[in-house]
């Protein structure tokens, strides 16, 4: 685009993008996301019993989580969304929620305190619901 000054001559106008505002933005959302992206794996605060032996299997993304208190409390993690679940109602919720995630797999994350009676019930429960099982545990540290 061309203008004309007060003396008759032409102008052209600077086509250059600052670039500076587009970085400052982007370097924001990246803090932004690798400060909440944590946050939305965590859920509910279980302490899980350790393991020497592990493999190492992060929960993906879509995963179906599904959390027991030391108190013996069910809940289920969709995403990035958890809430109570009455056992009695869990195999339809589960039936549901791996409808919705594309996913056949379950991680259970029991807490070390937990009677086994109430993670045993909560595992046949999925597993009735059509549900590949994986306990999470957590790996202890090794001596070198």
């Amino acid at each position: 685009m061309a203008f004309t000054n007060q003396r008759g001559r032409t102008q052209t106008s600077l086509a250059e993008i600052n670039v500076t505002p587009l970085v400052d933005v982007m370097l924001v959302l990246l803090v932004i996301f690798m400060v909440t992206a944590p946050i939305l794996q965590t859920g509910i605060e279980v302490n899980l019993p350790k393991t020497r032996e592990t493999q190492v299997e992060q929960p993906k993304p879509k995963a179906v989580v599904l959390s027991i208190d030391k108190d013996g409390n069910v809940y289920l993690s969709t995403r990035s969304e958890a809430h109570a679940v009455n056992v009695n109602d869990l195999p339809k919720q589960l039936v549901q929620a791996l409808g919705e995630s594309g996913e056949r797999k379950v991680y259970v994350r029991g807490d070390g305190e937990t009677p086994y009676r109430i993670i045993a019930y909560v595992l046949d429960l999925a597993k009735q619901a059509g549900a590949d099982v994986s306990l999470v545990t957590e790996p202890t540290l090794k001596k070198k």
